[in-house]
């Protein structure tokens, strides 16, 4: 999109662009579709008809403000916004998986640390403790019982992680899991808000565009559903649409839909009432993206105690479990 604005811009002809870029592109897939629709453009094709060819490269919200812009003679602006579009889209989504690096690999440290215990920590100082006699407190019970278990029924515990991830991958591809998930995700302890907040960030950027760029209202409404990526609002979003349709207005229909906060409703009322409800929304996606900001930044102090308290948890079982009963046995051998 920055490539094809800046072509556009210094007045090279559309399908000289499209060749350029189709040569120069360093992905095979990108490469493939640019020549298809090279070809297409030269047998007549408009440019968004032949960039909905392809679905899978190329969103509704894409085609949509790319034939915007050939109806408007706009073309160069179209590319600019969904350039800083899709920039924003790839910053926040590289700010999401940078706060949730140190979480997830100490997560993974303390399955990995779960596995090496049961397997083989634990039935060592079980073995030494039934050749000893030693009377074993319910903690020491508990821990070689559970490393017995998974040692017996590890492949049925395999077998079973793999069935329920299938299955539950499965459910998800369906219309109505998907649905379920994607309601679940904005519900999650600490991460939910989010990538709840993400999301309506993500729909009044995009909103904002299509209604600078001269799409209908509700026209609009129905491609943003499809670019926020999420089937449980855009499910809201589409309702705010039907209910546009029957005759309300965009801040009684987002009131309905719940899911703005007070403030972002107050700057959608403004906008409704002076004609400047793209400019508005514009201000509500950046309203959005600094609580993000915000809630990235403290997601990590917000992690912390919780991950602190697993492994504090973690070493309490096994101070219990295998040095109370050695503490017990040295204070027995010193006795004698």
């Amino acid at each position: 999109c920055r490539q094809m604005y800046a072509l556009v811009r210094s007045g090279v002809p559309i399908l000289r662009a499209i060749h350029g870029m189709a040569e120069s592109s360093n992905s095979p897939k990108l490469k493939t579709a640019l020549t298809e629709v090279a070809s297409q453009l030269e047998g007549g094709y408009a440019l968004s008809s032949a960039l909905n060819q392809h679905p899978k490269l190329f969103s509704p919200l894409f085609i949509s403000l790319i034939h915007v812009g050939e109806n408007t003679g706009q073309l160069e602006g179209a590319f600019l916004k969904l350039a800083s579009y899709f920039e924003r889209e790839q910053d926040t989504r590289k700010r999401v998986k940078t706060a949730l690096r140190y979480p997830s690999f100490v997560l993974i440290a303390i399955t990995i640390a779960m596995v090496i215990l049961n397997i083989f920590v634990i039935p060592t100082f079980a073995n030494m403790f039934s050749k000893l006699g030693a009377d074993l407190p319910w903690a020491t019970k508990a821990l070689i019982a559970s490393s017995n278990f998974f040692l017996d029924y590890w492949p049925h515990m395999l077998v079973g992680l793999i069935g329920a991830f299938v299955a539950i991958r499965g459910y998800v591809k369906t219309p109505k899991g998907l649905y379920k998930w994607d309601k679940i995700k904005t519900r999650l302890p600490i991460v939910g808000s989010i990538i709840e907040r993400s999301i309506l960030a993500r729909f009044s950027h995009s909103f904002a565009i299509v209604l600078k760029a001269g799409v209908p209202m509700t026209s609009g409404l129905s491609l943003v559903s499809d670019a926020v990526d999420n089937s449980f609002m855009s499910k809201k979003i589409l309702a705010m649409r039907t209910a546009i349709e029957s005759g309300e207005s965009l801040l009684r229909s987002a009131v309905a839909s719940t899911l703005f906060t007070p403030l972002v409703l107050q700057m959608i009322a403004v906008g409704e009432e002076t004609g400047r409800v793209d400019e508005l929304l514009e201000e509500v996606g950046d309203y959005y993206e600094r609580e993000v900001d915000y809630e990235l930044g403290t997601l990590t102090a917000r992690i912390e105690p919780i991950l602190i308290t697993i492994v504090a948890a973690m070493v309490l079982v096994l101070a219990l479990g295998i040095f109370t009963p050695m503490w017990d046995m040295m204070s027995a051998f010193k006795g004698k």
